[in-house]
């Protein structure tokens, strides 16, 4: 089991800046890929970003590349993802999912992941 814990949320104006953290517990943290995946009240659980074990491998959504940057500390148990000139458009509830993922192509897909946060919630007023 892989517990994933959440925080960092809050509100923000657009344009600011807000750091959400991803702090895991449990077996090896180290093996799994980390996602990132928002929802919106209405809409479905949409991928964002994540980082293989290694952080050899990086992947955004086309929304948020050059806005939000993906990094994880191994040592520290912790994934982050910095999240810069937010848009009202990024208010969702955030969530991190951890999966042993092997392949790029899995990483976008909220279902290959195994274990999941409770999320926390992002707010971007204009």
């Amino acid at each position: 089991q892989v517990q994933l814990t959440e925080s960092g949320g809050g509100s923000v104006t657009a344009g600011g800046s807000l750091r959400l953290s991803c702090a895991a517990s449990g077996r090896t943290f180290s093996n799994y890929a980390i996602g990132w995946f928002r929802q919106a009240p209405g809409k479905e659980r949409a991928f964002v970003a994540a980082i293989s074990w290694s952080s050899d491998s990086i992947y955004y959504a086309d929304s948020v590349k050059g806005r939000f940057t993906i990094s994880r500390d191994n040592a520290k148990n912790t994934v982050y993802l910095q999240m810069n000139s937010l848009k009202p458009e990024d208010t969702s509830v955030y969530y991190c999912a951890a999966g042993p993922l092997a392949y790029s192509g899995h990483y976008y897909y909220s279902h290959m992941y195994t274990y999941w946060g409770q999320g926390t919630q992002v707010t971007v007023s204009s």
